[in-house]
């Protein structure tokens, strides 16, 4: 891929209201569960709050944030060093993130892009996790 059309790929991923996030919010919502998006207000900008439950849901996509499925564990052909050092940097970010919003009291779970095929499970965890 030429430099251009990488740039072009690469603007064209988004941070917010991506397939998987929106999901996790169908899925919230036809169980009953309100919610307030991207709080600003909190440490890492949750993707989902659920302010009565005290939790902070991220939704992860695995590549961009190193999980070790067969999808996070994929290393790109060019440009390794960047790669590595960025997801890298993404991995410290999100554990610093949970520990500060851990330390002012707040519950945090993590939705790995890859665990969404299963809605039975992704149901039951967001069960779990908001005391449901």
């Amino acid at each position: 891929m030429t430099d251009p059309a990488r740039s072009a790929v690469m603007r064209a991923v988004k941070s917010r209201d991506t397939g998987p996030e929106m999901l996790v919010r169908r899925v919230a919502h036809a169980l009953g569960f309100r919610f307030r998006l991207h709080r600003t207000d909190l440490p890492g900008s949750p993707d989902l709050v659920f302010p009565r439950a005290k939790t902070a849901v991220f939704v992860h996509g695995c590549f961009w944030h190193g999980h070790d499925c067969p999808r996070g564990a994929r290393v790109p052909k060019t440009n390794v060093d960047y790669w590595r050092a960025k997801i890298g940097r993404n991995v410290a970010r999100d554990a610093r993130v949970r520990g500060e919003l851990e330390a002012a009291g707040w519950r945090t779970l993590t939705l790995w892009e890859c665990e969404l095929k299963d809605r039975d499970g992704l149901e039951a965890r967001l069960r779990d996790a908001l005391g449901a």
